[in-house]
């Protein structure tokens, strides 16, 4: 049994749809089938998704909500009609959303998940119809009904232990099932979304649940590249990676997958194939625990801005006991989250996402740097950017540091910090925003200036 999900551009249209209908067909193993809500169909389009976050800010403002919810009911009919759909349909999504707009919850965090989770509901509810309508036996199913739970945080949702024994049953179900992606339901029945990357994790989960052979992840792209195509011209498709390596790349930048969204196929040993929807017969990116090596130690290159460094100085601050944990103290009281701790024996520095700041938090955390740790200096320097350099081949591989460091030199793109995990999957280098794509070119072309 495989379980496919397709993602907002597989089902953003009544093309799309059938194409999805057909890669379903080729396969009688794929019974299991996750769907995001419609995504955009050209560039300057909107997405479902965000059609729902204009409906319920409108609502939530006590403004008209005409307007905002004709635009979402006319794209659902734009695809029922080209879809040649009965009105049954429309009708039953129109109720669903006017009943969701009359819902009174508590707080406006609960409200956006229950009119954002539409958008995966109901187009799940109309792919499931048209399935039928060509043939296949199918049949939507609501993950409350299927016993998806999850944690009780709107936006943050966490699936719970035994939600996968209920979801298991899915398997024995006659024909297709059609799930919608991005939510479950807490032991409290509400509704409750998952962060980035949500239709993802449902697919993740499904799959670990039914013990599928295979996740299937349909998108619009061949593979996962080994570098950015838009920043790097024609680069290298990854043929086969695995869970650490997709988790670095993801962290770093690469939006093929949140870097939380695998986890649920990482703990079960489910593969993973990364495949395009408009392409279904390539191969595409196969994600798996182990992989062979190839002669490359590096397997993909990816980059991230928007960082912040905290830099701390006193002299001997290696022979004070407790320093580190009082500096991350304060950060943990100021309610931030840190990214890397590149060290020295007089001084550290801590990378973090610049969003969490504020002035008025920066100056406060400085203060009790300097108050409460007695330090010689600190200050912290903003608009920095990760480059990170992943491949399970560079553990035990020598040089790799060295001629990363070199192609950067040449390139006149000045290090600031690097930083390389225990595992040895991931190397990083931390430099000036400024530098990034000129930083992720020149590496591309000293570790895949010749293709693999």
């Amino acid at each position: 049994m495989k379980v496919a999900k397709f993602g907002g551009s597989s089902v953003a249209n009544a093309e799309q749809i059938k194409k999805v209908a057909a890669i379903i067909k080729a396969d009688n193993k794929r019974k299991i089938v996750v769907v995001s809500a419609p995504g955009k169909r050209y560039a300057d389009d909107a997405k479902m998704t965000d059609l729902l976050i204009a409906l319920a800010e409108a609502k939530v403002a006590d403004q008209p909500v005409e307007a905002a919810f004709n635009a979402v009911m006319n794209r659902y009919e734009s695809i029922a009609n080209d879809l040649e759909l009965n009105r049954d349909v429309i009708a039953e999504i129109e109720a669903d959303l006017k009943n969701r707009l009359e819902q009174t919850v508590a707080g406006k965090g609960r409200f956006l998940d229950i009119m954002k989770a539409s958008g995966e509901d109901n187009n799940a509810k109309l792919i499931a119809a048209y399935l039928s309508k060509i043939g296949l036996k199918a049949t939507y199913i609501n993950p409350k009904d299927a016993g998806l739970l999850v944690s009780d945080e709107p936006g943050n949702a966490q699936v719970l232990p035994e939600a996968y024994e209920a979801l298991a049953k899915l398997a024995e179900m006659d024909g297709i099932v059609v799930f919608p992606g991005f939510f479950g339901f807490s032991k409290l029945g509400n509704l409750v979304t998952f962060p980035r990357g949500g239709s993802d994790i449902t697919g993740a989960i499904l799959a670990a649940a039914v013990q599928a052979e295979l996740y299937e992840n349909f998108t619009d792209v061949d593979s996962v590249y080994a570098a950015n195509p838009f920043i790097v011209e024609d680069p290298v498709e990854i043929k086969r990676m695995t869970y650490r390596e997709m988790r670095e790349l993801s962290y770093a930048g690469f939006s093929v997958f949140h870097d939380e969204a695998l986890i649920p196929a990482f703990r079960n040993d489910i593969p993973v194939c990364v495949k395009n929807t408009n392409n279904p017969k390539c191969s595409g990116t196969l994600i798996l625990a182990e992989r062979e090596r190839s002669l490359n130690p590096i397997i993909g290159i990816a980059s991230d801005e928007g960082f912040a460094t905290i830099y701390v100085r006193k002299y001997l601050m290696n022979r004070e006991v407790g320093f580190g944990r009082h500096l991350l103290q304060i950060l943990e009281d100021a309610g931030i989250s840190y990214e890397h701790i590149p060290s020295g024996i007089d001084d550290t520095s801590v990378i973090i996402r610049q969003t969490q700041l504020s002035d008025q938090l920066e100056n406060a955390i400085i203060e009790r740097i300097k108050e409460e740790l007695n330090v010689d200096d600190v200050h912290i320097e903003h608009d920095f950017a990760m480059v990170m350099l992943v491949g399970e081949g560079m553990h035990n591989t020598v040089g790799v540091t060295a001629r990363a460091s070199s192609a950067l030199a040449k390139a006149g793109v000045n290090i600031e910090m690097i930083n390389q995990g225990s595992s040895e999957v991931s190397l990083v280098f931390g430099i000036h925003s400024k530098d990034t794509k000129q930083a992720v070119r020149v590496l591309y072309e000293e570790f895949f200036g010749q293709k693999q």
